[in-house]
């Protein structure tokens, strides 16, 4: 396929692809877009997988446009289920199975896959993550007839799963590692409080111990943890994280680490290619949440339409989905140097990271203290300036 000369081409259709093409059809509406997805290409709103469940809604009720609507609103050219297996940055083109795809700029929004644990046993290929809307409907189905669901990890995603699982009335096990749930985002003291808030919900939490095997049981599966303890479930859910896809811009040269490098325009490596969402990985900075993908998004639009931009995070708290406990935290950069300052209270905590000059660098806030969250973000130094 020969697309038109100066043909914007993206690979992907989620929040990202489907943002971007918005953001750019604002400033730009006359050049060509050819989107390539490898599902259907339906808009959803991929935050809300985890917590849908107890909604009731299904898979087809979390589309919020299809395809078709989107590409005719938007003047896109949608090709659907289509792969794209290689990039020739020579004669600026796509492979795929219907054939070559040309391009004047290209847009990587690949996303992230899940992280796959190297689990034992006999059931461990019958683990399960949610990563889009067809994950979730899978996931729907292996629910029906089930009462006992073990979540692997208690980060941001297990968290809100857990707490969405247990709402929805079933039995709900989490395992970690660690010793308190987002322990990668919060304080000790700030976990402690969304655990108890979570236990008392109905969630049974595992921490400092992993899971070793999934085997199959007579009713079920039967989950090995490496503290020696088994527990008895219908689903296991993996919540570890998630691994940007880079194996298609690395095996066509651009310049990769955690995620595609690319610079403050979205730009990789390779001047006429750019990246864009969970894939992108920004001065050392991969930033999962919705908040920095729309900044890039509204960034990208802005240069591919010609205009001057520059991609600036302001500080973009991070809100987690745990009604048992509402949580919001703008955690500090990694090198960060200071302490956290915790005040704990019967219905929420309210935890400041403060540098060694006495500035606010980030924040943790749990229950009531939410309402912290505009007056404190106000005081917070930008991600990205």
């Amino acid at each position: 396929m020969i697309a038109p000369a100066q043909s914007l081409v993206i690979v992907g259709s989620g929040l990202a692809a489907w943002t971007l093409v918005r953001e750019f059809r604002k400033l730009d509406a006359q050049t060509p877009i050819t989107l390539i997805t490898r599902d259907n290409g339906d808009f959803y709103s991929k935050p809300m997988l985890s917590n849908a469940l107890s909604s009731g809604k299904t898979a087809a009720q979390l589309v919020s446009a299809t395809s078709a609507a989107m590409a005719h609103q938007l003047g896109v050219t949608v090709m659907a289920k289509t792969d794209v297996t290689a990039i020739d940055p020579v004669a600026c083109s796509v492979t795929t199975a219907l054939g070559p795809v040309t391009y004047s700029r290209l847009v990587l929004a690949l996303g992230a896959d899940p992280v796959r644990l190297p689990l034992q046993g006999d059931a461990a290929d019958r683990v399960i993550s949610v990563n889009d809307l067809q994950d979730y409907a899978t996931f729907r189905a292996q629910l029906e007839g089930a009462k006992r669901v073990t979540v692997i990890g208690a980060g941001l995603i297990g968290c809100e799963f857990a707490n969405d699982l247990v709402q929805a009335g079933y039995e709900v096990d989490v395992i970690d590692p660690g010793t308190h749930p987002l322990g990668r985002l919060l304080p000790l003291e700030a976990g402690q409080q969304v655990q108890q808030a979570l236990a008392h919900a109905g969630v049974r939490f595992h921490f400092g111990t992993s899971v070793q095997a999934v085997l199959a049981a007579p009713q079920g599966l039967q989950v090995e943890m490496a503290n020696g303890h088994r527990l008895a479930s219908d689903l296991v859910l993996s919540a570890v994280g998630l691994r940007p896809r880079i194996a298609l811009a690395k095996a066509a040269g651009l310049q990769t680490a955690r995620g595609i490098v690319v610079n403050r325009q979205l730009q990789t490596s390779q001047t006429d290619i750019y990246a864009l969402g969970d894939v992108a990985e920004v001065e050392g900075l991969l930033l999962p949440y919705v908040m920095p993908l729309m900044q890039s998004a509204r960034t990208l639009a802005a240069h591919l339409a010609g205009q001057p931009a520059t991609l600036r995070y302001p500080a973009m708290p991070v809100v987690v989905k745990t009604p048992a406990m509402p949580v919001v935290v703008s955690p500090p950069l990694a090198d960060a140097q200071g302490s956290w300052q915790v005040n704990a209270f019967s219905d929420g905590v309210d935890a400041r990271f403060v540098g060694l000059d006495g500035i606010l660098l980030g924040f943790a806030l749990a229950g009531k203290a939410t309402g912290q969250k505009t007056v404190l973000q106000k005081s917070l130094p930008a991600v990205l300036a």
